[in-house]
């Protein structure tokens, strides 16, 4: 997978399309991501220990990779992402400005 957590991404299709957010969970096997602020959705939560309380808590839900595109540091817009070799390692480029991803 080409996107990382802690990476800044743009919504491109659905019901939070233009939202953008950090990348909090990365699952590489479902190819989904988690990004902060989209998909949330409310969970019902009953106390389990005395004291505890309950209630609706929001929670960022899961969303394909394939919704999202990564937003450039440099340019500021959502972009797809190449892979090229400097130095024996690969790094993540911008595909509309050539710049270096973190």
């Amino acid at each position: 997978m080409k996107i990382k957590k802690g990476d800044t991404v743009q919504v491109l299709s659905g019901n939070d399309k233009g939202k953008t957010g950090e990348v909090l969970q990365v699952m590489p096997k479902d190819s989904k991501i988690v990004v902060k602020g989209v998909n949330v959705r409310k969970k019902h939560v009953k106390p389990r220990k005395q004291g505890e309380e309950g209630g609706i808590i929001p929670l960022e839900c899961s969303i394909p990779v394939s919704k999202v595109n990564v937003v450039c540091s440099k340019c500021g817009k959502p972009t797809r992402i190449g892979l090229e070799m400097q130095k024996d390692e690969k790094v993540r480029v911008c595909k509309k400005c050539g710049a270096k991803l973190k």
